[in-house]
């Protein structure tokens, strides 16, 4: 499969013109103004929400000094009737503020990248320039990951960041559907995400969850909580289940050793064994016993 990290990407994302009279990517390629009603959205395109006073602060810009950096498009031949149409594969929200702008018209480049560079070009485009929110990066991740075979370390050098930051972005898919929505909503960040993943119950991450936007708690308050939910309950469920094998081994050391006041316990999840001795000799005895 062909991978392309790096100058390979950067070849396909068309760059802006900054008035340098040397060879510029632009100028050595042809830009076509075309109908903006023959381009389609990207379907790899990883952002779903988008910022509407961006858009219009982009619109009033566009109307103002028109579009300075071109699309990137590939086509999209028809069967049925020949006719041509195309692809957005860069550049979503300068498509979106050219249509509030009422532009009938935009410069595109057209190129014909592979579906996965569809996808990575769209990705590293929003990250450069404009962050995703970390649910649409975790999903855009997991879809390199599971489409394209993409190992962890690829998607961390294709974004340029580090495996560990790709892999804990990653985890987020597998919360519940609300608390990604919560996500890409802002109402938690991906700090207080990270802390519910901490938690193996997903109630127990979802009663976390509304805690937090209910009570407007910091990630070190929602990791403090998730701490006592992760310390305290397990034990206790240990405990209930294993009450009576604590009992049986004690009854075995109390007839080993032939004392009466043994006590055998759990403390955070480890075996704790008490002896009360009624006498030195008591404990004399149990010393010869041991040696």
């Amino acid at each position: 499969m062909k991978q392309t990290f790096g100058k390979g990407l950067e070849s396909l994302i068309p760059k802006k013109d900054n008035g340098d009279q040397g060879t510029g990517e632009i100028k050595q390629e042809p830009i076509f103004y075309i109908d903006i009603a023959k381009i389609k959205s990207n379907p790899y395109q990883p952002r779903r929400i988008f910022d509407q006073d961006g858009l219009k602060s982009l619109a009033e810009s566009i109307k103002e000094h028109g579009i300075l950096q071109p699309l990137l498009v590939s086509r999209i031949q028809k069967e049925s009737d020949g006719v041509t149409e195309y692809q957005l594969v860069a550049g979503e929200r300068r498509l979106l503020a050219s249509k509030m702008a009422g532009l009938s018209q935009v410069p595109v480049i057209v190129r014909d990248p592979t579906e996965q560079e569809k996808l990575e070009i769209a990705l590293i485009e929003n990250i450069q320039r404009e962050d995703l929110n970390p649910m649409e990066k975790a999903e855009a991740y997991k879809r390199l990951q599971s489409e394209f075979k993409l190992l962890q370390k690829d998607i961390a050098q294709m974004v340029g960041k580090s495996r560990e930051a790709v892999a804990n972005t990653m985890r987020l898919v597998d919360l519940p559907l609300e608390i990604k929505e919560g996500i890409k909503e802002n109402k938690i960040s991906e700090g207080h995400a990270r802390a519910i993943l901490a938690l193996q119950d997903i109630q127990k991450q979802k009663d976390v969850f509304a805690q937090v936007v209910r009570n407007g708690l910091s990630v070190r308050d929602a990791e403090s909580l998730v701490q006592k939910l992760n310390i305290w309950q397990p034990i206790k469920k240990q405990i209930t289940a294993a009450s009576k094998e604590m009992k049986n081994l004690e009854e075995e050391i109390r007839n080993i050793f032939g004392i009466k006041n043994i006590k055998l316990r759990i403390e955070s999840g480890l075996p704790k064994l008490i002896v009360f001795f009624n006498s030195k000799k008591e404990l004399e005895n149990l010393l010869k016993k041991i040696k």
